[in-house]
Formats: C-alpha cells, sequence, structure tokens
C-alpha cells in the first residue's frame, strides 16, 4: 500500500513538466471582445436574477407598510395574525384575540389578509 502511494505521488510529480512540454496549437484564449460578452453576461444574470426581484420585493413591502389602516387584517413576518386597531408612525398595535392587542413594528407585517379571513380562523 505504501509503495502504491509513492508511485502516484511520483507520477503526479511530472505532471506540470509533462504539461509543460506538450506543444499545442496557437494559446489563444479568449480575446477582448469574449472577454466583455461574457462580463456583461454575468451582469446581466446577476441583475435579473438577484438584483431586480429584490429591488421588487423591498418596493410591494414599502408599499404595504405605507398602505396599512385601521382595520386591515394582517399577518407578521413571525405568524401571528390579527386585525390593526391603532397606527403610529413606526408602530401598529394588532387585535390578536377580543380585548387582547399587541405593539408591532410595521416592518414585521409579513402580508395584508382579505376582509374576513380572520373569522374564518
Amino acid at each position: 500500500m505504501k509503495t502504491m502511494k509513492l508511485l502516484v505521488a511520483g507520477l503526479l510529480s511530472f505532471v506540470p513538466a509533462l504539461a509543460m512540454a506538450q506543444e499545442g496549437g496557437p494559446a489563444g484564449g479568449m480575446g477582448v471582445m469574449g472577454q466583455v460578452i461574457f462580463f456583461a453576461g454575468f451582469i446581466a444574470i446577476f441583475y435579473f436574477l438577484i438584483w431586480r426581484p429584490q429591488s421588487k420585493r423591498a418596493k410591494e413591502h414599502k408599499e404595504l407598510m405605507a398602505g396599512l389602516n385601521k382595520g386591515d387584517e394582517v399577518v407578521t413576518s413571525g405568524g401571528v395574525a390579527g386585525r390593526i386597531t391603532k397606527v403610529a408612525d413606526d408602530f401598529i398595535v394588532l387585535e390578536v384575540a377580543d380585548n387582547v392587542e399587541i405593539k408591532v413594528q410595521k416592518v414585521a407585517v409579513g402580508a395584508a389578509l382579505p376582509k374576513g379571513t380572520l373569522k374564518d380562523i
């Protein structure tokens, strides 16, 4: 087993020398135009798969927070469902049950529910 390891190690030590000794055709990699196209493609993929959807979600969430009114039914990002009883600058008060109210930050609101959803739950 030890001799096998030494044999493999010895052969692997010659690989760089063999690779340098081989003659090939012209060593023309990707030209300048190819690099520009590759870079532009990379930026386009980054834009359409990462940046654009993220900014779209952020815009929708900002509109949701701006449109919160008293009486709306919402679900927080933690999963608490309730009806808004008071709206302040940064906080809202949710009624989660009869005579049970909690204060929640506006940014914690995950989604607005259709009217009457809490009665069905």
